[in-house]
């Protein structure tokens, strides 16, 4: 059985329900809304994030209507965020498909990852819970705090593994630990329970970004991933670089990685620098780093209640580091 199975296997049924309430809710008697959410909802992922959703509160109780707002409210605000990512980033591509300010243009995209968050909203109050809704109002600010800071970075000469694990915890790490919080919200978890689901998110999320950065240096013939070198030409330095950076003390190299955060960088500056975090160590440092936060939360995994959701879990993070793209 394929990994993305065993995960849905506990709430297979529920998961049908969640599929019908997207479907709704990214659907608009608007024309052009209406054709602008068709194509968003034709590239719909895997759900992982209201996955983790169902299965946290599937740990703790039965899947609910209050569950399933929360998990669409989660999917609904992620997908807000890419839209709203790709007008930022200025990029032409999302999961292989045109992005949709590339389809059509920036103010769109813009208005539309409005209406989202607005819809995302929406399910966040049918849930009647606070602290739900307490909990998606800082997942927004997270999510807002982690881009900013990623853009001041990017301007900023100074090189940090620290501030780079600020970003990702405030942009992926956040929205997976909510994710697994709300979960528990969602049937009644006590606050110790909340927390043990959130700090499981919380390693799934830095898994699923180290991971991403890692992509980043190998190929289309080497990994099914994103193009070699994208984030770089993004502006951003990611672990594997920062770490061969920082524990060589390049200068040559310091001064190509300060030219790529200049956004000065050609495809030969990039090469370099990709090639150069192989051959110092930096995407084995990142291997061995994810390695680490793998055997942590596998650990975590162990205390589930419920056998199905800890197979499930099991199955989710091990999606989450042998994905190829």
């Amino acid at each position: 059985m394929a990994q993305i199975d065993l995960i849905s296997k506990p709430i297979e049924p529920e998961l049908c329900q969640l599929r019908e309430l997207l479907a709704a809710s990214l659907t608009a008697d608007t024309p052009l809304l209406g054709d602008v959410l068709k194509h968003i909802r034709q590239r719909s992922g895997k759900l992982m994030r209201p996955l983790l959703v169902m299965l946290l509160a599937k740990n703790f109780g039965e899947i609910n209507l209050t569950t399933l707002h929360a998990a669409a409210t989660l999917e609904l605000l992620h997908t807000a965020s890419l839209v709203h990512d790709d007008v930022v980033d200025e990029s032409d591509e999302r999961r292989g498909q045109p992005s949709v300010n590339a389809s059509y243009n920036n103010r769109i995209a813009v208005l539309v990852g409005d209406y989202l968050l607005s819809t995302a909203l929406s399910h966040a109050a049918k849930t009647g819970n606070q602290q739900i809704v307490e909990a998606v109002s800082r997942l927004g600010q997270q999510l807002a705090e982690g881009e900013i800071l990623q853009l001041a970075n990017i301007a900023n000469k100074e090189l940090s593994e620290e501030v780079y694990f600020e970003i990702i915890n405030k942009k992926t790490a956040s929205l997976f630990e909510t994710c697994a919080r709300i979960g528990a919200y969602s049937t009644g978890a006590t606050h110790e329970e909340v927390q043990w689901a959130g700090k499981i998110g919380e390693h799934i999320g830095m898994l699923f970004q180290i991971r991403d950065d890692i992509f980043d240096y190998y190929s289309g013939e080497e990994v099914i991933g994103k193009p070699t070198g994208s984030d770089m030409k993004e502006g951003k330095l990611t672990l594997p670089i920062l770490h061969a950076l920082l524990t060589s003390n390049n200068a040559d190299m310091t001064a190509t990685a300060q030219r790529v955060k200049q956004g000065q960088a050609n495809d030969t500056d990039i090469q370099a620098l990709t090639l150069f975090a192989k051959e110092q160590g930096g995407v084995e440092y990142a291997y061995q780093l994810m390695q680490s936060k793998l055997k942590e939360v596998k650990q975590l995994v162990e205390q589930a209640k419920n056998k199905e959701v800890k197979a499930a879990l099991d199955a989710y993070i091990n999606y989450v580091v042998e994905r190829e793209k």
